[in-house]
């Protein structure tokens, strides 16, 4: 069995409102992680992204994932739940959000994921990055057909443009997930967080501030003045979330 210790940085940055949202919730042997980024205007991201935590959060607890495939089906059951709670001329008229959900299974060391949208999530192991999801963005269907260098992607002036997002019609909706489970590693970290987040944190810095850090909630700290010091002169930055999952081995009984 794996031991896990989970912590969440969720802040303004130069927004008058946070319209990110993240929650994690765990059964016996299964630990499900759901990151969220809303948009829409007026406020209407915010309800869209909570929307996504919850909705997900309540499905899995219901009916626990055992593979990718279930948990994607159940990404698409959560964006008619957007689509449904969308309310002509108010906040909830035309609401999105990204999601990005994570499963662990801490008894057979297996872990599953599936997202739709820029939000990521990041898989580290012996100091490096083992895994990261691919972002449905305009940016990402640039760098993939060669017309864009991956360095430039962070500053490209369209880098938030998204190909899906939940709220989007189910047939033309994107998600991607993990495929087969994959065995987890005493030692592995996972990092879930939004744009607001990694458009600031470059590779080097993920893992320059992961081999200082001595926890989780000392890792996350350091990110966020990463972003405060990359931001110091962007008065209206982003919001920025990031849920972090430490695994380790656990202590026999």
């Amino acid at each position: 069995m794996l031991a896990l210790e989970v912590a969440i940085l969720s802040e303004m940055g130069g927004r008058k409102a946070n319209e990110d949202a993240c929650g994690h919730w765990h059964s016996v042997d299964e630990l499900c992680c759901v990151l969220a980024d809303g948009a829409g205007g007026h406020g209407g991201g915010g309800v869209a992204a909570r929307l996504v935590v919850e909705r997900m959060l309540q499905g899995f607890a219901a009916r626990p994932t055992t593979g990718a495939r279930q948990l994607t089906d159940l990404v698409f059951d959560t964006n008619r739940a957007v689509i449904e709670a969308r309310t002509p001329h108010t906040e909830r008229a035309n609401m999105f959000s990204t999601v990005v959900g994570l499963v662990i299974d801490f008894v057979r060391h297996q872990v599953h994921w599936a997202h739709a949208g820029d939000s990521r999530l990041y898989w580290f192991r012996e100091g490096r990055i083992h895994a990261r999801t691919r972002d449905h963005s305009l940016v990402q269907s640039l760098v993939d057909a060669g017309l864009l260098p991956p360095e430039q992607a962070r500053s490209h002036p369209q880098r938030s443009e998204l190909r899906s997002a939940l709220g989007t019609a189910s047939d033309v909706l994107e998600v991607s997930d993990s495929g087969e489970p994959h065995e987890v590693l005493a030692g592995d970290v996972f990092l879930l967080c939004t744009d607001g987040l990694w458009e600031h944190v470059p590779d080097a810095a993920l893992l320059a501030t992961l081999a200082a850090a001595s926890s989780p909630t000392a890792w996350l700290a350091a990110l966020e003045q990463v972003v405060t010091e990359a931001t110091r002169q962007k008065a209206s930055h982003d919001n920025f979330t990031a849920l972090t999952v430490w695994t380790s081995a656990a202590p026999a009984a």
